[in-house]
């Protein structure tokens, strides 16, 4: 079983010609709202590749966090681990131009009364990962995961917003090129390119770190081995759901026992996918759709 530990928010999107400038306003003739939030999305993306999962966080008494909990029960996502905080539930506004590039500000709400708490000691030792972000506390985050590593639970942990990474207590790390070189000089390592940073995690601290380079594929390195993948060649509508279709999917795959390259394999597919529809949670494909696509990518190689 799969836990994953983090946000969920309500997502307004935002379709634009271009993303706005500093003081610019950019019109749009509409908005579509969606089921969102970092946590939410990576658990939605894990239980469609396959997953077993339950979700932990908090959303608001209202009516967003009401239609949140009935679309995450419907993909059979275990809610029983979701609190109801006091204050409303959190608000993302994504904005995403032509080219699919976005930009997002998210309103926490009641992602910031999230705790670890939730997470009782007999669901950690029926789970075998945890997944988690940085969109809800990390102090948080990372007494779960201390918790998680106790209990023999694998830990897996997307750096995402970029901050400080406590290594000793994690299994995998999977971070953009952008959050990768945030995590580079969090740790003192500034001007390390992602795949040195990679390797260097590895070496040093025994972290497994997975680099997403977007249509370039991925790269992860393990103590003793590194791994390269590339991506499905795509035109991509909406690229905002990409990170957590890969992450989901990873976690999913990473749980039914797949080895490392096969795993890459499989998210990489994914996250192209997500990129073929519009919104995030939307967008996140089925199993079925990742394995129609996998035979288009070539495995991934030792490097």
């Amino acid at each position: 079983m799969i836990v994953v530990f983090g946000s969920l928010n309500m997502d307004f999107i935002l379709q634009v010609a271009h993303l706005p400038e500093p003081g610019e306003t950019v019109l749009t003739p509409e908005h579509v709202t969606a089921p969102g939030g970092k946590g939410a999305n990576q658990a939605v993306a894990a239980a469609r590749a396959g997953g077993d999962v339950a979700m932990a966080g908090c959303v608001g008494a209202d009516d967003f966090g009401r239609e949140l909990t009935s679309v995450m029960i419907g993909e059979g996502i275990d809610m029983s681990l979701v609190a109801t905080a006091t204050r409303p539930t959190a608000l993302a506004v994504v904005m995403v131009d032509r080219e699919g590039a976005n930009q997002i500000v998210v309103s926490s709400g009641a992602n910031r009364e999230a705790r670890q708490a939730c997470v009782r000691d007999g669901v950690l030792d029926a789970a075998s990962t945890l997944l988690l972000q940085r969109e809800v506390p990390v102090d948080e985050c990372a007494t779960l995961a201390r918790r998680a590593r106790d209990a023999g639970v694998r830990v897996i942990l997307n750096a995402a917003p970029a901050g400080p990474v406590d290594c000793d207590v994690l299994d995998l790390l999977i971070v953009n090129e952008v959050e990768a070189a945030a995590v580079a000089r969090e740790t003192g390592l500034g001007g390390m390119a992602p795949a040195d940073l990679a390797h260097h995690l590895a070496r040093h601290h025994g972290v497994t770190t997975v680099v997403t380079l977007g249509e370039r594929g991925a790269v992860a390195v393990g103590p003793g081995e590194t791994w390269s993948i590339g991506s499905l060649a795509i035109r991509p509508v909406d690229t905002v759901g990409a990170g957590d279709a890969f992450c989901g999917t990873l976690a999913a795959a990473l749980d039914m026992d797949m080895p490392l390259p096969r795993a890459l394999r499989r998210a990489c597919v994914a996250g192209a996918l997500a990129c073929l529809e519009p919104g995030a949670m939307p967008a996140l494909p089925r199993s079925e759709a990742i394995d129609a696509r996998l035979k288009e990518l070539a495995p991934a190689v030792a490097v």
